[in-house]
């Protein structure tokens, strides 16, 4: 086996990096933008051609939702033309695809965790390029699987438990959505994901959906956080969606309810996924505050 992972400098890869060298050491090549750009097509088919590679994980992402409204030229070349070249060389090598895709394919309407054959309906630019994504893979690389997953955060980099931190170490006021519901997921269990399928018995292709377990808000996920973190002095105020657009006209839609369904990752690949409290915790026993 010979990996390629791309989008090494992220919140996923930079997990990725670290799981991949203590279970399977010297086999991949890291790569992000400065090393290798996915929107060239040629630059794409030569590194996957001469690097021999067996398999393509492919963590690059646009992932600015907000900014993508502004900048979707951008976003559907990164989201979606980069991916094409991926599938692409993979198709002509003979490579196997994993490539990571989010919730935000869905409108959020559904009531009970979705499925990975329920309808899709992206509503942002973001959520769009994504989909796109998906079918241009899945249209050139059959052979390939698709990871949804949704509300990343980790030590590196910015998302939601470093912001949060953040703010609260500064006294900021802090208001959250209340109304928005998921699954808070860290990269480092996606990460384990992604190692369990490498070393399944059986290439199983296809698209399947990972978080951790259990549901929340944006806000439940803050209060969790200050809490586990110890700092019980934060006041962290609940806000509605609307609230939350009202102050921010440019912003992007985002599924109001997102929770994923994961019966069929866990029955193909036999995940046992933890509770998302239990993988806070541990994230933030791992987060330098010189780094917030």
């Amino acid at each position: 086996m010979k990996i390629l992972l791309t989008g090494a400098g992220g919140q996923l890869g930079t997990e990725l990096h670290t799981l991949l060298e203590e279970t399977m050491p010297g086999i991949t090549t890291y790569t992000d933008i400065d090393t290798l750009d996915l929107t060239d097509a040629a630059a794409v088919a030569r590194a996957v051609a001469d690097g021999e590679y067996t398999h393509i994980i492919n963590c690059a992402a646009y992932t600015s939702v907000d900014r993508a409204e502004q900048e979707t030229a951008m976003c559907l070349r990164i989201n979606t033309d980069a991916v094409a070249n991926i599938a692409k060389a993979a198709y002509e090598t003979g490579a196997k695809v994993i490539h990571i895709s989010t919730d935000y394919v869905f409108d959020g309407s559904a009531h009970l965790p979705y499925r990975e054959t329920d309808k899709v309906n992206p509503t942002s630019v973001y959520g769009s390029s994504k989909r796109k994504g998906e079918v241009v893979l899945l249209s050139l690389c059959p052979n390939a699987i698709i990871l949804r997953t949704a509300w990343l955060y980790s030590p590196y980099n910015h998302n939601f438990v470093k912001t949060m931190l953040s703010l609260g170490a500064k006294g900021r006021k802090i208001r959250v959505v209340t109304d928005q519901i998921g699954t808070p997921t860290a990269a480092a269990d996606v990460a384990s994901a992604i190692i369990s399928i490498l070393k399944a018995p059986q290439w199983i292709p296809g698209i399947f959906h990972y978080t951790d377990e259990g549901v929340a808000s944006w806000y439940d996920f803050a209060k969790a956080i200050f809490r586990i973190a110890g700092m019980t002095d934060v006041d962290v105020k609940p806000i509605s969606t609307a609230d939350y657009c009202s102050e921010n006209p440019s912003g992007a839609a985002r599924p109001p309810y997102s929770v994923l369904n994961k019966q069929l990752i866990k029955k193909t690949f036999g995940l046992s996924i933890p509770h998302w409290e239990e993988s806070l915790a541990a994230t933030l026993a791992r987060i330098n505050p010189e780094t917030l």
